[in-house]
């Protein structure tokens, strides 16, 4: 029968019925095939080219690579490569980033936080590093993962550095020079590496004892604090004391000194004085002798209230006495009186 037959007709291709829109479609579709494959084609390739647009950031550095080398870099704004033929790696250059060691987050890594010091104790160390991309090129294709390797580098360089100092300095007064060794001794590892990264800061954050030791240790801690309290007290008194004693040192020799030039001078004075005296004496021998006799008795006689004269030569060996202290004057009731008879002279008959 007629309705039974094929839709396609031998050699005339295909042949819709009357009335089926779907039927329509698919030949209207099989008219203007090439059109479409063109127009389809067309809009492939005009996509394709729109993906080799790409754009870099501020602080940011663009990587070209054509065929897998490195070709060419570009700055910051909108720039074109080929595509299926160049890829772009856009790499920011001024982002500070940050790399936890011995930590992460609120979690310890007791793996890499237990080093041994140079005086063969265990600490707990961790520590920041904050570093920068600076040669992008060496840093996409020098290093399989730039990260993991700065962290193995990082604990290295603290590690080496804290074995050669003691856990006192370490957790005390040398944890700045434990930062800069590290710091220097993490960059020159990194620049061997050709990483293309560099450096910013290396911070040390917790560097204390193990829990299961820290109670005794700041027991010793703070003993060792007491004892350098104490000692700078007495470097203290030390340094008040002995300035004041040299001080008062100084003085006594001054003194002495002064002591000294008086007692010359006053000894170069009597012997002037005696030299002169000797120089008189050998002048009028018998003159100088009996007024030095009389003004040595003047001096020994003068507090004397009561003298008496002893003489062997006086006359029955009694000596006249005027006792002229307390004497009334000349003329008086006193001078009236017969003078008193002294005693006996020694000797005296």
């Amino acid at each position: 029968m007629e309705d039974d037959e094929s839709p396609f007709s031998g050699g005339n291709g295909y042949e819709p019925r009357r009335g089926d829109p779907f039927e329509r479609h698919v030949a209207w579709a099989r008219r203007h095939t090439r059109t479409l494959i063109s127009g389809l084609t067309a809009l492939s390739v005009f996509a394709l080219a729109m993906t080799g647009i790409y754009s870099v950031g501020p602080g940011e550095q663009g990587v070209v690579r054509t065929m897998g080398r490195e070709t060419g870099k570009s700055g910051p704004g909108l720039h074109y490569r080929v595509p299926l033929v160049q890829d772009a790696d856009v790499v920011n250059v001024e982002q500070i980033r940050r790399l936890e060691v011995g930590f992460r987050g609120d979690k310890r890594e007791e793996n890499e936080a237990l080093m041994i010091t140079g005086d063969e104790n265990i600490v707990e160390a961790q520590m920041i590093v904050q570093y920068r991309v600076a040669d992008p090129s060496k840093y996409l294709f020098r290093l399989e993962e730039p990260e993991a390797a700065l962290r193995a580098a990082a604990e290295v360089a603290l590690r080496s550095m804290i074995g050669r100092t003691g856990i006192d300095e370490v957790i005390t007064t040398g944890r700045e020079k434990v930062q800069e060794d590290t710091f220097a001794s993490l960059q020159r590892l990194m620049d061997d590496y050709e990483s293309g990264l560099t450096i910013t800061e290396v911070k040390l954050q917790v560097v204390d004892a193990p829990d299961q030791v820290k109670d005794a240790f700041h027991d010793v801690v703070r003993a060792r604090e007491e004892k350098e309290k104490l000692m700078n007290q007495a470097r203290g008194y030390q340094a008040d004391v002995i300035p004041r004693a040299r001080g008062e040192a100084r003085k006594l020799e001054r003194e002495a000194e002064g002591y000294k030039e008086e007692r010359v001078l006053r000894a170069r004075g009597d012997a002037a004085r005696f030299d002169a005296s000797v120089r008189e004496y050998k002048k009028a021998e018998r003159v100088t002798r009996a007024r030095l006799h009389l003004e040595a008795m003047e001096r020994v006689l003068v507090g004397v209230e009561k003298k008496v004269i002893v003489d062997s030569r006086a006359s029955n060996g009694v000596l006249p006495f005027l006792p002229l202290t307390g004497s009334a004057p000349i003329g008086g009731q006193a001078a009236q009186q017969p003078a008193a008879p002294t005693a006996p002279a020694p000797g005296a008959k």
